[in-house]
Parts: structure tokens; sequence; C-alpha cells
């Protein structure tokens, strides 16, 4: 990821009423939501969220599939963990197994952060 596009994404999520559309829909998982029930969830009007939702598609967070006159929305997964990765990429100094003691300070789940070896973040690519 380049620092370009980060920046980009970053600026997608810049409003809280998109920041809320893209965490019920990572919640939502493959399955997504269709607008009329994001609006629902979310209580927001069906008319002020096509605005938000452009600029999360332009990004690349979110993904849309017509379904007969309906928009399913997707969270992009693997573009958020990507963004997670590269924030992460060179925590401390590129040696993550010494950010063991920031690590405990989080309140994060082990399971949600990156590994603790580069050689393992090598592995996985």
């Amino acid at each position: 990821m380049k620092n370009q596009e980060a920046t980009a994404i970053f600026e997608s999520l810049s409003s809280g009423v998109r920041l809320d559309i893209y965490r019920l829909l990572v919640k939502k998982g493959a399955e997504g939501l269709v607008a009329g029930e994001i609006a629902t969830a979310l209580d927001l009007p069906p008319t002020n969220l096509s605005f938000h939702f452009r600029a999360m598609t332009q990004t690349g967070l979110l993904t849309v599939e017509q379904e007969g006159r309906f928009q399913r929305y997707r969270a992009n997964i693997p573009l958020m963990l990507d963004l997670i990765a590269y924030l992460t990429e060179e925590c401390c100094a590129g040696h993550p197994e010494a950010c063991a003691e920031l690590r405990a300070a989080s309140s994060c789940s082990d399971a949600l952060l990156p590994p603790l070896s580069v050689a393992q973040c090598q592995d996985r690519r």
C-alpha cells in the first residue's frame, strides 16, 4: 500500500456517519447489507447515504453489487487488513517483536494484532 492510498482511505472514513457505516458492514461480514437496511440500522435518511457510499466505494473500502433494484454493500475487509499492516509494518524500527510491551498496554486482542515476527508477516505474502 502506498501513502496516497492510505490517506484516501482515511479521508473516506473522516465522517462519523461513514465510520458507523463501515463498522456496521464489518460486523455483517460477507453478507453485507442493502442501502435501506443500513439506513434503518443507523437511523439515517436513505437519501443522505449515497454521498457517503460513493466516497467509500471510490477508495475501495466498500464494494457494491446490484441485486435487482437494490444495491448490496460490503466492507472490503482485506483492504482494511492491508491498511492495518501498512500502519504497523515498521513498528519498532522493523522489529515488531520489540513492541511486546506496547502490545500488552493495548486493549486490542492479540488475535487482532499483527504477528510479532517480521518473518511471519513475510510468510503471509
